[in-house]
């Protein structure tokens, strides 16, 4: 199987069996030409944010040099205090090595028992986005829907579109999670994807995947027009940071010309940072991901859908031929079912076992020089990924990278300081704006996975697994699961029930994966042979230690020290203290927690014990 030869031409949105009625009043053709759309809206209808105004760092106004960041992240407290910055400083693991504490960017709670999140994603400093009240009793509707990422809004906008009555649940706000933090590369150019496809399912899957992305790709875009959502139409770049790497670039360049993508291979770039060739894909697209998510909520509510956050839901039950979502403020009863978080909550056939849970980190930076034009990703390790937001104070860049498994490194911090080493080497004298991180699930077979969350219930259904490509992947996975409530089911769609069809070729990299989830279990809970010290952490600081027979989780955030239990809710691995996020993140299956033992994300749905 080929895909259709169409991927350059002028855009014909593919057809899909998920067909909404003509939307928002929609008078041009489809045939909108790309030249038209490379800087969608016109130039001067950019992104009008705070952008590149100074940040604060100490009781200073001035932009953040990342040089002078990082030297105040390797010294000590005393000398970064010298230097203006307010930060509590130490490179071990278990202690506080926060950049973010130094620049002080402006604090997000998202609903979480008072936890202020350390990060704050650059899409939303200066974005005001209206907030929802939560669930104030018990209701009944056709469709419930819970996550309200670009996921979950994209499938309820599309039922709703068909007439049926939806609510959506989030546990903390409207993009707060995945969807808020991502780059909003929306590329059918996928890093390695391609090849990683190709490789374990072949070429047919493979096609079938770009297909499915595609529909995702017009979909979103189409929206963005409805809408005046800005989009830049700009090249995606698979680039090799070392000679070792271009046969990663090689092998994606055939393996995506194999199924009729029309990438070309390219020897040099006109960037200052290190290149040894890449893959390119032209016509490729990049959004402000907060303002799609908002422009979805208001469609869902025009059409009578009701959004609820700050509501997290916490039990699932049938009764009388419905699913009844349970939530500490009452109980939502549904014919169906769409579970639009990370990893899947109420997992009954071990989906969590078949991902990996990864965090990774992102900045924002005012650049003097100029900026790449082209959305760029690495080949290998560490991940760099590039791409740039126009905004009123001129264009800013965001750079991203540095992931690593959730819980699994010595010093999260270390991971960022890692990435804005590369920013200052680089591109000498940036600026810092923002910093923020976000967390994504890869999967085992190399495929997204759209289907029941419990054996023989196709009442409930999830999506999970885009291994870091959310923006195409996530809407494709809602034009399916939408699809498959009202019958209209997109004929490309199998390529998302990959993990039943390649079990057998993934039975190795699950061994592999799982086989690390049993060794953080069991060396987790050895190394809670000693006792507790009896004295609180330090600021910043975290710790588990035994109290008695019960593993504790001791941390001191913002002067006040909390003690919870150290164990998860999930599946009871010990949890390791992020000391760059203040947090309590499980090595398992990257449920986290906050300073208090409140749910951050998960598959956890239950807070810590005291």
């Amino acid at each position: 199987m080929t895909v259709r030869r169409t991927w350059s031409s002028a855009r014909n949105r593919v057809p899909t069996s998920l067909e909404s009625p003509p939307r928002r009043g929609r008078t041009s053709s489809p045939q909108r030409d790309r030249e038209s759309m490379r800087s969608w809206p016109p130039q001067g209808t950019g992104r009008p944010l705070r952008t590149a105004r100074p940040v604060h760092v100490g009781s200073r106004s001035a932009g953040v040099s990342i040089g002078a960041l990082r030297r105040a992240i390797v010294s000590d407290r005393d000398a970064a205090v010298a230097c203006g910055f307010r930060a509590h400083i130490v490179p071990l693991r278990g202690r506080c090595l926060d950049p973010l504490d130094a620049v002080q960017p402006r604090s997000v709670s998202f609903g979480v028992s008072g936890y202020a999140a350390r990060m704050t994603s650059f899409w939303f400093t200066g974005t005001p986005t209206p907030a929802r009240p939560p669930l104030a009793g018990d209701i009944e509707v056709d469709t419930v829907v819970i996550g309200a990422g670009i996921v979950g809004l994209t499938t309820a906008l599309l039922l709703a579109d068909q007439g049926r009555e939806v609510a959506v649940l989030e546990a903390r706000q409207i993009g707060a999670v995945t969807s808020g933090a991502s780059t909003a590369k929306i590329s059918l150019l996928q890093g390695t994807r391609a090849q990683a496809i190709a490789r374990r399912h072949g070429r047919d899957v493979l096609a079938k995947y770009l297909t499915a992305n595609e529909a995702g790709f017009d979909w979103l875009l189409d929206f963005c027009i409805d809408h005046d959502i800005a989009v830049q139409r700009v090249p995606a770049v698979t680039y090799a940071q070392n000679a070792d790497e271009f046969a990663a670039v090689r092998a994606e360049y055939e393996a995506t010309r194999a199924v009729g993508l029309p990438t070309e291979l390219v020897e040099t770039f006109d960037v200052p940072f290190p290149t040894h060739g890449g893959v390119r894909l032209r016509e490729q697209a990049q959004v402000d991901p907060v303002a799609v998510l908002t422009a979805l909520a208001a469609d869902i509510e025009a059409r009578g859908g009701r959004i609820y956050e700050s509501t997290r839901a916490q039990r699932l039950r049938r009764r009388e031929g419905r699913v009844v979502i349970g939530t500490e403020l009452g109980e939502v009863s549904a014919a169906n079912v769409v579970v639009a978080t990370g990893s899947p909550v109420f997992d009954r056939i071990g989906l969590a076992a078949q991902l990996t849970a990864q965090r990774s980190y992102l900045a924002a930076f005012q650049v003097s020089g100029p900026i790449p034009q082209e959305m760029f990703v690495s080949a290998g390790q560490p991940i760099r990924s590039l791409r740039w937001c126009p905004t009123e104070a001129g264009d800013v860049l965001l750079v991203g990278g540095s992931g690593h498994d959730v819980g699994r490194v010595d010093s999260e911090a270390d991971q960022v300081a890692e990435l804005l080493d590369w920013t200052d080497r680089w591109f000498p004298g940036a600026r810092l704006l923002d910093r923020w991180s976000a967390q994504d699930y890869h999967p085992i077979s190399e495929l997204p996975y759209v289907g029941a969350v419990q054996l023989g219930a196709e009442e409930v259904q999830c999506a999970t697994g885009f291994a870091k490509w959310g923006i195409t992947n996530g809407v494709a996975a809602a034009l399916v699961s939408a699809g498959r409530l009202t019958e209209r089911e997109p004929t490309w769609s199998r390529a998302y029930d990959g993990w039943r069809s390649g079990a057998v070729k993934s039975l190795f990299a699950g061994v592999q994966a799982n086989a690390a989830v049993a060794r953080h279990m069991s060396t987790g809970w050895l190394h809670l042979l000693g006792t507790d010290e009896g004295t609180a952490p330090p600021e910043g600081e975290g710790r588990v230690e035994r109290h008695g027979l019960h593993p504790k989780a001791l941390c001191t955030v913002d002067g006040e020290t909390h003690t919870v239990s150290a164990v998860c809710t999930h599946l009871r691995g010990i949890l390791n203290w992020n000391d760059a996020e203040k947090s309590w993140d499980c090595p398992l299956h990257g449920s986290r927690f906050a300073p208090d033992g409140a749910v951050l994300e998960g598959p956890a749905t239950a807070p810590l014990s005291d």
